[in-house]
């Protein structure tokens, strides 16, 4: 026998998956005897549905009945051989607790990490960062691989929303072959991150995978290739890229996750993670769906701080795109102020926050005390960098607005707004008279959001401004069709745009057939 639970007349045996009354088995079935060994193991803590899902049905996609028909098999064992009631709390919208007699825990001296049960999954997204493969076969080296993983470690822990396993737990597997799945169930996280390092002369090459330990799936992979004159700076920059690509890649995946549960046993947490991507999309319709499960989020948790600032990116997106309605850009402040108020350790609330207080409030020295406050905490955060770009866009900084683009850009370079830092990049080169290259900025915005209808308005004006005439009027009865009310003296209003900037876009999209 590995390791067995005691409480009351009970014992659960994890190996057998068995649990016993007295001397006598229950024919209580394994699901049932793994949710108990589950809450007897965290007796008196809250352990959330995800968790106790996942260690009966693991690796599967179950409705929360499922949950709900076992517990309710495992009270009725517990009560009917015992005649006491309080067992298994439940805790509404959380989860369940065990409130039983004290659980003691006995193994023999046999007993191995292997055998214990899985440990339990937090509420919110986890992951364990693995000592990192040493290939180049000089063990001088290590000190490399395991630097950027000590750098890895400290920059995903500044990321409020995701728990992160510390250091010294994940190195006690150095120089072992464990499978991510066993790794998992150890340290009781959903995601491992494993790597390895090559050094050929003065080249570097490292890659990183990114794995669902529940499923051993691949979340994301990468191979970054440089050149080691600084091998500091090297380990930093690999540091930075992979946090920053990993982060917008676990919210996917959570994302996806959290789309497989019923709507109506949805908490904050989860009802902000699904109205997620429709914010992303920046098209009215879908922000306007996003904002009827963000206003229950806010109600369940009037301090949930993402809640607020994805509810201001909404509005901002319905004041600029939908009328300029006053009501959508005081509700897009408010939001945002609500956002910093209860959001000073979470970047993307903070980011989301200036960007409104930016654009709909005009406020740049607010909005960038909010980014640079978020950059502070997180930074690898691209959505930062992507929408300051935006935001220096539009106020006329060219220069700057290149630089955060590319810096949001090289850090998550298939993120969902990824489309605004291009169209960042194509007011720029707007600016400063460059467009040619405003006009192949804005084509790739087009192509990462096509949806977009700013998008075509760079790219109008850039070709009215190119002598090519025909393909700008084709942009301009884009911009149209995607937003009707469009007028682009009324647009520019809107978001302040810098003088000089409003005059000459406004003067080539009037040769592109725009109305102002």
């Amino acid at each position: 026998m590995g390791v067995s639970f005691k409480f009351g007349p009970f014992r659960i045996d994890t190996d057998a998956g068995i649990l016993f009354h007295g001397s006598e088995p229950s024919q209580l079935g394994r699901r049932a005897v793994a949710l108990l060994t589950v809450l007897v193991r965290r007796a008196g803590a809250p352990v959330s549905k995800d968790a106790l899902i996942e260690a009966a049905w693991p690796a599967q996609a179950v409705e929360d009945s499922n949950l709900t028909v076992q517990i309710a098999a495992l009270r009725r064992v517990l009560v009917d051989m015992t005649g006491e009631t309080d067992w298994i709390e439940t805790l509404p919208r959380r989860g369940y607790r065990y409130v039983g007699p004290t659980v003691t825990t006995h193994s023999d001296s046999t007993a191995t990490a292997s055998q214990l049960p899985p440990l339990a999954l937090p509420d919110r997204p986890s992951i364990a960062v693995m000592p990192f493969a040493n290939l180049s076969g000089d063990a001088e080296h290590d000190y490399f691989a395991d630097g950027m993983v000590d750098d890895i470690i400290t920059r995903l822990s500044r990321i409020n929303w995701l728990f992160v396993i510390a250091r010294n737990s994940t190195f006690a597997y150095k120089g072992r072959a464990v499978e991510v799945t066993h790794v998992g169930r150890e340290l009781g996280v959903r995601y491992v991150l494993e790597g390895s390092f090559r050094k050929t002369g003065a080249s570097v090459r490292i890659t990183g995978q990114l794995i669902d330990a529940s499923t051993g799936m691949h979340v994301w992979a990468e191979r970054y290739d440089r050149r080691s004159e600084d091998i500091f700076a090297l380990q930093d920059d690999f540091a930075l890229s992979v946090v920053g690509a990993i982060a917008p890649s676990l919210r996917r995946a959570e994302i996806n996750r959290v789309k497989r549960k019923r709507p109506d046993s949805l908490d904050a947490y989860d009802l902000v993670l699904r109205a997620q991507p429709d914010v992303d999309s920046g098209m009215p319709e879908q922000v306007t769906q996003a904002l009827v499960l963000l206003e229950r989020a806010i109600a369940l948790d009037p301090a949930y701080a993402l809640a607020h600032g994805n509810a201001a990116m909404c509005h901002h997106c319905l004041f600029l795109r939908a009328g300029l309605q006053e009501s959508d850009r005081a509700a897009s402040i408010h939001h945002a102020r609500s956002a910093i108020a209860h959001g000073q350790d979470d970047a993307q609330a903070l980011t989301l926050a200036g960007f409104s207080i930016g654009m709909d409030g005009h406020d740049h020295g607010a909005a960038f005390t909010a980014l640079d406050a978020a950059l502070a905490i997180s930074p690898s955060s691209a959505l930062s960098y992507i929408l300051g770009s935006v935001l220096l866009g539009w106020g006329g900084d060219a220069d700057r607005a290149i630089e955060w683009s590319e810096k949001g850009i090289r850090l998550s370079p298939f993120d969902p707004w990824a489309f605004a830092a291009f169209d960042a990049q194509a007011l720029a080169h707007f600016h400063r008279g460059r467009y040619e290259e405003a006009c192949r900025a804005a084509y790739r915005s087009v192509q990462a959001n096509p949806l977009h209808s700013i998008t075509y308005v760079q790219l109008a004006a850039s070709l009215a401004k190119l002598g090519r005439l025909q393909e700008a009027r084709v942009a301009a009865a884009r911009v149209i069709e995607l937003h009707p009310t469009f007028r682009y003296g009324r647009q520019f209003a809107g978001v302040n745009c810098a003088p000089a900037l409003a005059s000459s876009l406004g003067e080539a999209l009037g040769v592109a057939g725009l109305p102002e």
